[in-house]
């Protein structure tokens, strides 16, 4: 019986960082015969088919996806995955070798949780930059020491990533659902396009469906880093991505729309920021000004896109549990 299927989205990869993956999942300790690996090729040139060989597992597919982004490539892993639970492995995620056997075993101890996930250390190819240090927490990196969990969709605590994501089979084919029908789509990355908020798009609809999310010491994996993603124009390019999404993310779930940056008393703000900040800093409060524009002319261009159905302020909540 196949009851987990590993969904890897990828667009390009970088063979070394692919081999790596591919090495810790075939260490896992839970049995090939109970779940599948699903390769997702994002429209990568050339196609990976004929380059990746998964014949070492009895249940391997490669799949290709045509149309870019990471949102549209997790949706065919959706379609095509036969297991209850959905695991979502990033190209440069390797995984803890129990894994997949904590993944299904917190599923069946935590029915209450949609989705889960747990921690991400980095791994850097070089060392960072003492100057960019401060802003590296926009590069997945979690660690916690106790499970938490939470169902409100606003609980940044318990807010799953998408680097080991853990997703029940019923809940992603909703989020499916959910986000072909969306005015506003938050497609993740579009090849070099560091837009995202897909995962936390993920969250907040399952809490709005009553469920919760949750993260656990118990489910461990090593993101690579590369040299590229630690320079300061990555950063502000990743920034920008992340606040843009971030204010479609309050305008589809709590009608929200961003402040125009350029008016009124924004615009002394925006004034005193550029006086008083310096350098990489004053760079990165440039691009919260972009995604700001370039959030309000998103949701301008769909003519007042529409609210979900079911905000997640109507969900009984629950404060994050220290257990």
């Amino acid at each position: 019986m196949i009851e987990l299927s590993v969904i890897i989205c990828t667009h390009n990869p970088r063979p070394d960082y692919l081999d790596r993956v591919l090495a810790a999942l075939r260490r896992q300790t839970l049995p090939t015969d109970h779940w599948e690996l699903l390769l997702i090729d994002n429209a990568s040139e050339p196609a990976l088919a004929g380059k990746w060989d998964l014949s070492w597992h009895p249940h391997a597919r490669h799949i290709r996806e045509d149309e870019l982004g990471l949102a549209p490539a997790r949706l065919r892993g959706i379609a095509e995955a036969k297991g209850v639970v959905l695991v979502f492995v990033d190209d440069d995620n390797v995984l803890a070798p129990n894994f997949l056997d904590a993944a299904i075993r917190l599923g069946g101890e935590w029915p209450q949780l949609g989705v889960w996930g747990g921690c991400i250390i980095p791994e850097f190819e070089i060392e960072p930059p003492d100057n960019l240090r401060r802003y590296l927490r926009a590069i997945a990196m979690v660690e916690v020491e106790s499970p938490q969990w939470s169902n409100v969709a606003t609980c940044s605590a318990a807010e799953v990533c998408g680097a080991g994501m853990c997703l029940r089979a019923d809940l992603a084919a909703a989020y499916s659902k959910f986000y072909k029908s969306s005015k506003i789509r938050l497609t993740g990355r579009l090849g070099q396009h560091l837009t995202s908020g897909e995962d936390s798009e993920i969250c907040r609809l399952i809490c709005s469906l009553g469920r919760g999310m949750g993260i656990f010491p118990d489910l461990r994996l090593t993101h690579l880093i590369p040299r590229r993603r630690l320079t300061e124009q990555y950063l502000i390019q990743l920034s920008e991505g992340i606040q843009t999404s971030s204010h479609l993310l309050n305008f589809k779930w709590q009608g929200t729309v961003p402040k125009q940056p350029f008016l009124g008393v924004e615009l002394l703000r925006f004034i005193k920021h550029v006086t008083l900040r310096r350098g990489v800093d004053r760079r990165m409060f440039m691009a919260r000004c972009r995604a700001a524009l370039r959030a309000r002319a998103i949701i301008g261009a769909t003519q007042g896109a529409e609210q979900t159905a079911q905000p997640w302020g109507n969900v009984n909540a629950h404060s994050v549990d220290q257990a």
